[in-house]
């Protein structure tokens, strides 16, 4: 199975993605994971949701273009780029407290996984960057204007316009990676946590609710929706083709 969903007894659910030989890059089988992890969370006693990758070289190395190259047109690719948009709105609208813990490299899609999270703890030395438009198309999950939601104006357009990789330490700087650690993930995970989960599972809920109260208001969904339709018409570019042309050809 290419995920694994653990109930951990300090009072949190893991998700894991497990394609260590792919990098943790997304296929329909992690979506569906990611779908039944946030299921289960939302309707256990659990107070927080934490998502990783397994191995240590990747958290997530967004979409898998080995499995959606067979996506040519705009039809055929936003089916693909909706549901996984749906399930980050849904993941970013989630009542209780969720975590990315990056264990390695997240580029492209799962920078747009980690934003959807409410913290992201990285491993010190990782990179991370919103490479989309070095493949000739847009943030196409949503997390382009989740992004604009969480960092500042001019972080976050410097993030997606310049499509860079760029180390822990300035993401950490810009405020897009909470917290940085140095040694094993669950030892920092569980120390970051441990505060957080002796609170009362419903404060700890209504105190989320100020967001997403926030986020409804604003349209943030509608606004996903824009850019997914966005995203969909440049994935049918000869540009962006070419791109997957190439990148399957190196593999």
């Amino acid at each position: 199975m290419d995920y694994r969903i653990e109930e951990h007894a300090d009072g949190y659910i893991l998700f894991t993605i497990q394609r260590n030989d792919k990098r943790n890059a997304i296929n329909f089988e992690v979506m569906n994971g990611l779908e039944e992890a946030i299921r289960r969370a939302k309707h256990s006693e659990m107070k927080c949701l934490v998502i990783t990758g397994t191995g240590n070289q990747a958290f997530c190395s967004g979409g898998d273009l080995s499995v959606f190259h067979t996506l040519h047109t705009r039809e055929e690719a936003y089916p693909m780029l909706s549901k996984m948009a749906n399930l980050l709105y849904a993941l970013l609208t989630f009542p209780k407290p969720t975590v990315a813990l990056m264990n390695g490299t997240a580029v492209g899609g799962g920078c747009e996984l980690a934003v959807a999270c409410d913290f992201r703890l990285a491993r010190k030395g990782i990179r991370a960057g919103f490479v989309q438009g070095r493949q000739a198309i847009t943030t196409g999950w949503g997390g382009g204007a989740i992004l604009a939601e969480k960092l500042s104006f001019a972080s976050s357009m410097k993030l997606l316009m310049e499509a860079n990789i760029v180390s822990a330490d300035v993401l950490a700087e810009i405020g897009f990676i909470t917290e940085l650690y140095e040694d094993d993930p669950r030892r920092a995970l569980d120390s970051f946590l441990d505060k957080m989960l002796t609170t009362n599972g419903n404060v700890l809920m209504a105190y989320k609710n100020i967001w997403i109260n926030k986020w409804q208001a604003t349209q943030l969904r509608e606004r996903i929706e824009e850019e997914v339709k966005h995203c969909s018409i440049l994935w049918e570019s000869e540009e962006h083709h070419q791109y997957v042309a190439n990148f399957l050809k190196k593999k």
